[in-house]
């Protein structure tokens, strides 16, 4: 029998090539935050279908999350060489996109109680003004 596709709404930060890395850059901040991208690298190198993963193909990864706001600096921290680098962690937004990947809308419309529904709808319709 064919797999089922996933009944959620795929934000367009879980969409496309760079979905699976995306989704593990959150998913290792999630853990432990704030992180250096060579901490979350490490990370990455112990698991295996991440294991072929580039450093530089992360730097990048990790700079577009940041210009589209889905990470932040924190601070810096030196390296052995000498040079500074970045602390990141999830941003508000990489934190809701998350939690928006996790639940099925469908089964919180019918399950959840009414003040829960009226806290969504307050805040979405505080998103259209």
């Amino acid at each position: 029998m064919p797999k089922r596709k996933r009944e959620t709404v795929r934000l367009s930060v879980f969409k496309g090539r760079e979905a699976k890395l995306n989704h593990a850059i959150f998913q290792v901040l999630t853990q432990k935050s704030p992180q250096t991208a060579w901490d979350i690298f490490s990370q990455f190198t112990k698991q295996k279908d991440l294991s072929h993963l580039k450093y530089w193909v992360l730097i990048r990864r990790i700079k577009n999350l940041y210009e589209s706001d889905y990470l932040m600096k924190v601070g810096e921290t030196k390296t052995m060489p000498g040079t500074e680098t970045g602390l990141y962690q999830l941003t508000p937004r990489a934190e809701l996109a998350m939690a928006l990947d996790q639940i099925n809308l469908d089964t919180f419309i019918t399950e959840a109680n009414y003040s829960r529904i009226f806290n969504a709808l307050e805040a979405f319709q505080n998103l259209e003004q």
